[in-house]
């Protein structure tokens, strides 16, 4: 077996192949050392078959990573009905081994869905019922023994039951427990990247702040020297930029030490946020409200808020803004939208007309720190806890016409509450 087949599909078919083994030795030794009289081709002809059907199976499943689960199916199907028909040539209901039946079902038990499952182990009892049915009479000793054979068939299904329910049962949460694991490693990976991000934004901007100051004295003696200068006038635009901003980072800083970053915001107010942010930073960018309201009062619903959750957007509308640039488009398209049977969520749309993500960035924006020329990546990940701490959720996805949508999801304060 190669080490790039699927675990699962891959211990079924070495299971098989020692079967397969077992059961041809099993034969030979009953035949001539025990003496018995048995079918001896037909079993030679069934066990050739099923070795056939298993170098089939391993050449077309060498190099599959990920079996689906319709092989799986159609492997333990054609176990069961193997299976059956080697005891159909050999006592039928009578042989020792017919209990070899609930292998099947214990192995889709722990790979297969409940469907599956339930699929395999009717197969199993329909097969050990029909070899129930097809047994001649058997007398022993003047006995009956049809009572004693139909009490092993009850056992029987008695114990693929237990086994489908339990095994299933506890295969299921197990999964689930993966599942859990799993998340709660992604989270605490992603905090400490966004710690480690945390202590190096701190320091840049501590060390930025002294360059920005002389800076600033600088700009003030040259502005002295040459009041008239265009040159010297034009600095100012930008030296009043950083030094807001890093007033910004220190206020926002404060807040987070403080724990006070709660608070109610409608999607109104947002909205006029949002606008007067971009108007200011991209002011090449018009934008386009769109609403579509399914249940009525969107302009007034009061969503969950923080500091960082203005922040968060505007992460997602600089990237969709670069992307208008890069192709020379000047509208964004935002959109709230209310769905009638999710009204404790709304929705926020936005939409660039650029070239759209591709499927590497659909795969892992939001998800890991990405390297980028353009500086997505990082943003798109902060945003994306920013908007799960609140209780929503981030979706990328490309428009079927052209550009990309971010599709964010706000939790409202009817949804807090009622958790």
């Amino acid at each position: 077996m190669l080490i790039r087949t699927d675990p699962a599909i891959s211990r079924l078919l070495m299971l098989r192949s020692g079967a397969i083994a077992v059961q041809l030795i099993a034969v030979l030794i009953v035949y001539f050392l025990l003496d018995h009289q048995i079918a001896l081709m037909p079993l030679l002809l069934v066990i050739a078959l099923e070795a056939g059907f298993q170098l089939m199976s391993v050449l077309a499943y060498r190099n599959v990573s990920q079996a689906k689960p319709l092989g799986m199916l159609m492997q333990l199907t054609a176990d069961v009905l193997f299976l059956t028909i080697l005891l159909s040539l050999s006592g039928g209901a009578t042989n020792a081994f017919v209990s070899l039946l609930l292998l099947p079902i214990m192995i889709a038990a722990v790979t297969l869905s409940g469907k599956g499952l339930a699929y395999i182990a009717v197969l199993a009892i329909a097969a050990y019922s029909v070899l129930l049915i097809k047994m001649p009479e058997h007398n022993m000793h003047q006995m009956n023994m049809s009572g004693h054979f139909i009490s092993m068939w009850i056992n029987f299904v008695l114990s693929a039951s237990v086994i489908a329910l339990v095994i299933g049962a506890m295969n299921r949460a197990l999964k689930e427990r993966e599942r859990t694991i799993a998340q709660v490693r992604e989270q605490q990976l992603r905090s400490e990247q966004l710690v480690t991000l945390d202590g190096a934004a701190a320091q840049i901007t501590h060390q930025l702040a002294t360059p920005i100051a002389n800076l600033q004295l600088l700009f003030e003696e040259l502005l002295e020297g040459h009041p008239n200068n265009l040159v010297v006038q034009q600095m100012q635009t930008p030296l009043q930029q950083c030094a807001t901003q890093l007033d910004s980072f220190r206020k926002l800083s404060a807040a987070l030490r403080l724990n006070n970053t709660q608070q109610h915001i409608t999607t109104a107010q947002l909205q006029q946020q949002i606008t007067d942010t971009l108007l200011l930073q991209y002011p090449d960018q018009q934008i386009k409200w769109i609403i579509k309201n399914q249940t009525g009062g969107i302009n007034t619903a009061i969503l969950n808020s923080d500091a960082m959750l203005l922040p968060a957007i505007l992460n997602l509308l600089q990237n969709a803004a670069t992307a208008n640039q890069q192709q020379g488009q000047n509208v964004l398209e935002l959109t709230w939208l209310q769905e009638e049977h999710c009204g404790e969520y709304v929705y926020l749309l936005i939409r660039d007309f650029g070239n759209g993500f591709s499927a590497t960035q659909l795969s892992n924006l939001g998800g890991q720190l990405m390297p980028s020329d353009h500086g997505m990546g990082l943003a798109v990940l902060l945003s994306n806890v920013t908007f799960e701490r609140l209780n929503g959720s981030l979706t990328l996805y490309n428009h079927p016409q052209c550009g990309a949508i971010a599709k964010v999801k706000l939790a409202t304060v009817f949804s807090e509450q009622s958790e």
